[in-house]
């Protein structure tokens, strides 16, 4: 069965294919050539470098994607995406070359509400050396981050979290206004052409 999945798409070293908006602009192609249909994709935003001075400063986006996969088969594909444009998993929120994120699947919760908000509410000092050894979704971190919750917007500003019971539109108008002053939209670049809906 095709299912519709949002990920968020992250480079601030660039690769092989260039740049850090060539390499989202690649790693979309990529996810094409997979069979992963694009349905809507975000514009490109310049963001600061999550956490502060970890390294350059980034380029975000978000796609709606259409995949008749189960949602542990797509993060499979999209890790595999990020090894093609030479992502390596040294240091957690470190630089890197490509991050794809599955944030989220419609209103699935995964594993459970139990274990989602577990994650959702760690502790800020434990969110650096911890990670989940399971899928979890919503992406426990979506409703803290500007850089993904504004090109979100520009996609799925309705979709709802379905345990905080609000949309992103209204998550990141709750974040501090200097977080969301902070994106910068970016010239658009030619991309992937979205699927048209069937």
């Amino acid at each position: 069965m095709v299912q519709e999945f949002l990920i968020a798409l992250g480079s601030n070293l660039g690769s092989s294919a260039g740049g850090p908006s060539a390499t989202l602009a690649a790693a979309l192609a990529a996810l094409t050539a997979q069979g992963v249909g694009l349905r809507r994709v975000s514009r490109f935003f310049a963001t600061p470098c999550f956490p502060a001075g970890a390294g350059p400063d980034y380029v975000n986006a978000c796609a709606l994607v259409r995949a008749p996969l189960s949602p542990d088969a797509l993060l499979l594909k999209l890790h595999a995406v990020e090894q093609a444009f030479d992502r390596e998993r040294i240091q957690r929120w470190g630089s890197r070359t490509l991050d794809l994120d599955l944030l989220a699947m419609a209103d699935r919760v995964l594993p459970d509400a139990e274990t989602q908000t577990a994650w959702r509410t760690l502790p800020p000092e434990d969110q650096t050396r911890a990670s989940p050894e399971t899928l979890i979704l919503p992406h426990p971190r979506i409703q803290d981050r500007a850089f993904v919750l504004g090109p979100l917007a520009d996609i799925a500003a309705g979709w709802t979290h379905p345990l905080l019971c609000r949309n992103v539109a209204q998550l990141l108008a709750d974040l501090p206004p200097g977080d969301r002053a902070a994106l910068q939209p970016l010239p658009a670049m030619p991309l992937v052409k979205p699927e048209q809906p069937r």
